[in-house]
């Protein structure tokens, strides 16, 4: 017998309109649309068409309307500064409405740009949801980026306004904001008119006359804006993903199918209702910032948390625990290596002890491939459905999940389980033939997109063309490889390029992290191709070590590299790996396997813009010239 899961994954993909049609009247409309779906300009489809709404409207002031003013729309916790608060609905309406006077006041109407280079504070929830009030477009880029970088970003924008804060707070270390800001703009050609900085008590920015206004100031002198009525189709906001070419790719989100899409997917996938407390333990920078941390959750009238921490050292491996017994949080959405972190801190648990969990339902991880050893440490210590689920800056909610408001499935750790409703997913091989079940090929999703996806990239449609529509006609590639097994469960093996070719055999570095990560001793690994002369590539294995591990390095490496032989084969040609004391990554928890590849590879490279600690590519580097890699390399150029 059909379950709901599937009756609303065949209905979404052989009846679109109809199914977003009915999603669609959980969204206030000024206007409703003429048209659900329209594909007269393919592969640029468009949801909602003649529709008008305003996202700001939805996320507030429908629910003060409601009855809600009340309730708790924002909890802000920062352990880095020993501050709490919580925002009602009613309080961020006015706190809202009035930076959108202050940004109105400066010139600021539907359509202009406003970029925003902010800390994990509530003002940063406040600025977006006030571009968005004015009918403008906002461009979050994660505070602390490098001048350089951000330099590209006010190029590309072209913002009238830029929002931003005196300083950031990493762990212990205070990073001062405004010095970058004002260099990226001195590297710019584009010239903001104006600078809106809310001055912090850790460090105080010097404000230019003329350009910069205090955000208190400007916020205690502002009028109250009222929300703009936009099309469904205009841009909501830009978002710039990195890009192969150097040059960042501005995905462009809309406001109608962007809201539908996000009130579902908090009823379906994250089965969270309103009033509940739902924390993404991420960054406003990122795409799970935009969606839910802003957007879904106060679309969905639920109470959403601003976290201002680590996962451990904000004070220790219990910190999750403890945002989650304080604020009776339902749902988590992190990444796979938060928890890799913690676990790797606290082996056995033993800091959950000291916490009530009473109200925590589930545990969503993204942002990585969540390997089965996390898993099972988070299923067998939280007692509680732990969903991995995968999507993309592109796609802005999940390709995959387990959709826990229609119907849970058990899990199979490895897989986000099944494609959710409306992604039409596919596995093609090389000659883009359908791959038989359980058999690696490319990741891809038939046109068209639903709701919420990417409308194109800012100012670049045939690049667009280019990067997603053009390799499989008529279909989404998500460059991820991986396979659909006979059950309908998808597994995201690898990055495309991060499949390895070792003497004419194609392999998943992903598959090999899966081995490694399922050693007792083992707390983190990367895995990846490096060249080689006589069987084109092979693999090479990074591993940190769990806390309170006994044994010499040498003997975890002899035990990984069997348990690769005894899993994958001989081969995989797995020989090589070393024990370092942490991975590079960038700030939202990615591993920074192409960076590593080119140090193996004696290859300059570009200084990651998202690198969360420089020092570590010495480190790197340093480890590998002990297996014989990395020897004579150019200095890497910023």
């Amino acid at each position: 017998m059909s379950n709901p899961y599937q009756q609303a994954y065949d209905k979404s993909l052989k009846d679109p309109e109809g199914f977003w049609g009915e999603a669609a009247k959980d969204v206030h409309w000024y206007k409703t649309w003429d048209k659900v779906l329209d594909g007269s300009n393919k592969p640029f489809y468009r949801w909602f068409v003649g529709a008008e709404t305003n996202t700001c409207y939805n996320a507030i002031d429908r629910h003060v309307a409601a009855g809600r003013g009340q309730q708790a729309a924002i909890i802000y916790d920062s352990p880095v500064t020993n501050t709490k608060s919580t925002i009602t609905y009613d309080q961020l309406k006015d706190r809202v409405s009035r930076l959108a006077g202050a940004l109105a006041a400066l010139g600021v109407v539907k359509g202009d740009r406003v970029l925003l280079y902010m800390p994990m504070v509530p003002e940063a929830v406040e600025g977006m949801l006030a571009v968005a009030r004015l009918g403008a477009i906002h461009s979050v880029v994660f505070g602390g980026f490098a001048p350089s970088e951000l330099a590209t970003r006010i190029n590309d924008a072209k913002p009238k306004v830029i929002l931003s804060a005196s300083c950031g707070i990493e762990g212990s270390r205070v990073i001062a904001y405004k010095p970058m800001l004002d260099q990226a703009i001195e590297l710019s050609e584009h010239k903001p008119g104006n600078v809106i900085m809310l001055q912090r008590a850790q460090a105080k920015a010097e404000l230019i006359a003329g350009r910069d206004l205090d955000w208190n100031e400007a916020m205690a002198a502002a009028k109250p804006a009222e929300c703009v009525p936009v099309k469904a189709t205009d841009p909501l906001y830009i978002l710039y993903t990195s890009g192969t070419t150097g040059q960042p790719k501005g995905v462009v989100r809309d406001n109608g199918g962007h809201m539908v899409a996000l009130i579902w997917s908090m009823k379906y996938v994250y089965n969270i209702k309103p009033g509940e407390v739902f924390w993404a333990a991420s960054d406003v920078g990122w795409v799970v910032g935009h969606s839910y941390i802003c957007y879904a959750p106060l679309l969905n009238g639920s109470t959403t948390v601003v976290y201002e921490g680590k996962p451990v050292g904000t004070p220790d491996a219990g910190a999750f625990w403890r945002m989650i017994s304080e604020h009776k949080i339902a749902s988590l959405f992190t990444a796979p290596t938060a928890f890799r972190a913690i676990k790797r801190e606290d082996p056995n648990a033993e800091l959950l002890k000291n916490y009530d969990l009473g109200n925590f339902r589930a545990l969503f991880l993204a942002g990585e491939r969540s390997d089965p050893d996390t898993i099972n440490w988070a299923v067998t210590n939280l007692k509680v459905p732990v969903v991995d689920h995968w999507w993309q800056t592109e796609t802005g909610w999940a390709i995959a999940a387990n959709c826990l408001g229609l119907h849970e499935f058990p899990i199979k750790p490895g897989s986000p389980t099944k494609p959710v409703p409306g992604w039409g997913l596919e596995v093609l091989d090389e000659s883009h033939q359908p791959c038989e079940a359980g058999k690696t090929g490319s990741l891809v999703v038939r046109l068209p997109l639903p709701p919420g996806a990417l409308l194109t990239l800012w100012n670049a449609d045939q690049r667009c063309i280019d990067s997603y529509y053009s390799e499989f006609p008529g279909c989404y590639k998500t460059a991820d490889a991986g396979m659909i097994d006979e059950d309908g469960y998808a597994y995201v093996m690898s990055r495309t390029d991060d499949i390895i070719n070792v003497a004419g055999h194609r392999l998943s570095t992903g598959g090999m992290e899966e081995v490694l990560a399922s050693h007792p001793d083992v707390a983190e690994c990367a895995v990846i191709g490096v060249a080689d002369q006589l069987k084109g590539q092979l693999p090479l294995g990074f591993v940190c070590l769990k806390a309170g591990v006994t044994k010499s390095d040498e003997q975890v490496i002899k035990e990984v590299v069997q348990l690769v032989r005894e899993k994958i084969g001989p081969v995989a040609a797995f020989k090589t790996c070393t024990v370092v004391k942490r991975l590079p990554k960038t700030r939202s928890g990615k591993i920074l396997r192409g960076t590593m590849q080119k140090i193996a590879d004696n290859q300059d490279f570009k200084m990651p813009a998202t690198i969360d600690d420089p020092a570590i590519l010495d480190e790197i580097e340093e480890s590998l010239v002990l297996v014989g890699y990395s020897k004579g390399r150019t200095e890497a150029v910023e």
